[in-house]
């Protein structure tokens, strides 16, 4: 083989720069073949999508719409990190959360975990976990010297914070080998439950902590606003917001500026969203080392972050569809930089998850570390001109909302007015429209639903904590659904049923018989495509055979509508169908069928109505 020198040449010298307003005329022409006349930044306006928080995301990112200076790993304003060495030597930390309350299941689940990948543990502690007196027991066996230990206890920060550090005492961990954070988080568990805690009395936990320097007090979850419904932009605007009332909070009880900055802990979701998610967590440290600048204390800024796989995105039917969705805000954490990153089990929203689940979220971490090598580069996405202005203008967004936050009078104080939950309640009532015209999809759920899937079943999990901001999730309108569906199995025998109309060959209806085929799963509603196409002469034989509930969906071509739709749909009515739906644009066949479906209708609507008409009890 032979091989050339390097001459020094680039194999695009030869050719003219490309302008962007040449790329924008070419878009102009692609848009014009498909029936749309428009011209500059119109045609780019066109090929944009419209996120929440008022961002938008283009086509294209070019070198001068970069953001400002991002600085280095390590050093203010942290955006690439916050450490300089990044997590290249060991990754991060592989965190697992461990619920239930039975402390010698907990310790066997934690034993587990930790010879099996896990590399600190998170535990649920208090009124929706682990009893308090439980926790020597759960930790039996526990190197707590090595392993990190992080509580969740609620209400009952103080006393599990006590008797976790009576722990190290009693097992003589030395002060600088305990690495743990106490999760008091007062204005967190407010947000969950409607009750408020005394402050003071968490920001007296860091003086129990001074002896032991690598033990953080507080926590500032931003959970609570996510699943809740909130967006990036919102869960990063009241993560500040809490953050300055602790901050407040620890100063105002003797600890210096600087100290107090590092008795906090950030959690933030991690979601199926990569960029987003990127994004946020970069703008989150962004944000904070703005705070400590205005404090005097910019050196203290570098956020300390532990991200969750989202709540929200986890869908209870065709779970396993969720081992994909973590793996994607798995790998999107480590890309944004946490160093504390949790896998929820992918049964995690059945109940208590099972040995298999564990392992498989604990992996996920372990096959992205070893195997992808994910952590061997500071800040990968660093320098993408996309990642880099979508993590400005979501600071900017966050920003924004965290100062109407501190006018509003603080966290506690927008808490209580029912500013945040107003605020939040908006944002998901927006996003559920577009959950439910499937603008959204959830996959298995929404989309390419498998009615005879076998469920998953799981032990019951504690009941979580309530009484505050409700507790969202994206498959929540076909669940219920879904639910209505189940009972009418249990109760008939049969699920409900839908017959499927098709016209033609299989060339003019297939699209059109997919589509309405999920659509109606999606409803927990079995579509019966048999025979595979019917004609006005073969319809009515083909519903009364189908055993469907008076519904059926004409679906083919336009051209075989106008042919045909008039003379089938008046066949499946003398057979005994109540309702003719059409697959295609409204308006199409207007005198022969009752209603439409069509891409970007309200499906939980159109499927809620059909349930009800077919008698399926709610």
């Amino acid at each position: 083989m032979t091989v050339l020198p390097d001459d020094g040449l680039s194999l695009a010298a030869e050719f003219p720069d490309a302008t962007h307003e040449q790329w924008q005329r070419l878009v102009e022409g692609v848009l014009r073949k498909s029936g749309k006349e428009v011209s500059g930044g119109a045609a780019e306006d066109a090929l944009s999508t419209k996120l929440e928080d008022g961002l938008t995301t283009r086509p294209l990112y070019t070198a001068p719409e970069a953001a400002p200076d991002t600085g280095y790993p390590g050093f203010a304003p942290f955006v690439r990190g916050g450490r300089a060495e990044g997590s290249a030597a060991s990754g991060w930390d592989v965190r697992q959360r461990i619920a239930g309350t039975d402390p010698v299941r907990v310790n066997d689940a934690a034993l587990a975990d930790l010879e099996n990948g896990t590399t600190s543990l998170w535990l649920a502690v208090g009124d929706a976990g682990l009893p308090v007196e439980g926790l020597g027991r759960a930790l039996e066996g526990v190197y707590l010297d090595l392993a990190p230990v992080s509580l969740d206890p609620g209400a009952q920060f103080a006393e599990a914070a006590r008797a976790l550090l009576a722990l190290y005492a009693e097992r003589a961990v030395a002060p600088e080998a305990a690495h743990a954070s106490l999760g008091a988080d007062p204005l967190g568990h407010e947000a969950r439950t409607g009750r408020a805690l005394d402050l003071a009395e968490a920001a007296a936990l860091a003086a129990d902590t001074a002896a032991w320097p690598h033990v953080r007090a507080l926590t500032v979850d931003a959970l609570p606003y996510h699943e809740a419904g909130g967006s990036a932009a919102e869960e990063l605007g009241l993560s500040l917001a809490t953050g300055v009332a602790y901050l407040r909070a620890l100063t105002e009880s003797g600890l210096s500026t600087e100290a107090a900055f590092g008795e906090l802990e950030f959690r933030y979701a991690a979601t199926a969203d990569q960029f987003l998610t990127i994004a946020k967590l970069r703008a989150a440290r962004r944000l904070w080392a703005r705070i400590a600048e205005a404090c005097g204390t910019p050196v203290a800024g570098a956020q300390r972050q532990h991200a969750v796989t989202s709540p929200v995105m986890m869908t209870r039917r065709d779970p396993w569809v969720n081992m994909l969705r973590t793996t994607v805000a798995c790998m999107a954490a480590g890309v944004g930089g946490a160093d504390s990153v949790t896998v929820l089990p992918f049964d995690q929203e059945l109940g208590l998850p099972d040995a298999f689940a564990r392992r498989i979220s604990r992996n996920t971490s372990t096959i992205l570390l070893e195997e992808s090598h994910l952590a061997r580069v500071i800040d990968p996405a660093g320098g993408s001109y996309y990642v880099e202005q979508l993590t400005d203008e979501l600071a900017h967004a966050a920003w924004e909302f965290f100062q109407t936050i501190e006018k509003a009078g603080g966290q506690a104080a927008a808490l209580r007015s029912g500013l945040v939950a107003e605020r939040l309640a908006a944002t998901w009532a927006a996003r559920s429209k577009k959950l439910a015209t499937r603008r959204e999809p959830v996959t298995g759920v929404s989309e390419f639903p498998h009615l005879s899937e076998k469920p998953v079943v799981r032990e019951p999990a504690p009941a979580p904590l309530a009484g505050g901001l409700p507790r969202v999730r994206r498959d929540e309108a076909y669940e219920a659904l879904r639910a209505r569906s189940d009972v009418h199995l249990e109760t008939t025998g049969a699920r409900p049923t839908v017959f499927l109309a098709a016209l033609g060959p299989a060339a003019a209806h297939t699209a059109r018989a997919t589509f309405a085929s999920n659509l109606f799963q999606a409803g927990g509603i079995t579509p019966v495509h048999d025979p595979v196409s019917v004609t006005p002469e073969t319809a009515a034989a083909a519903y009364a055979a189908s055993g469907a509930d008076g519904m059926a969906v004409l679906c083919s071509s336009d051209a075989l509508y106008e042919e045909q739709a008039g003379a089938v749909a008046a066949a499946l009515r003398s057979a005994g169908a109540t309702t003719v739906f059409l697959a295609g644009r409204p308006g199409t066949a207007a005198e022969a069928v009752d209603e439409y479906v069509f891409a970007g209708c309200d499906a939980v609507a159109v499927l809620s109505s059909v349930l009800d008409r077919m008698g399926v009890a709610q």
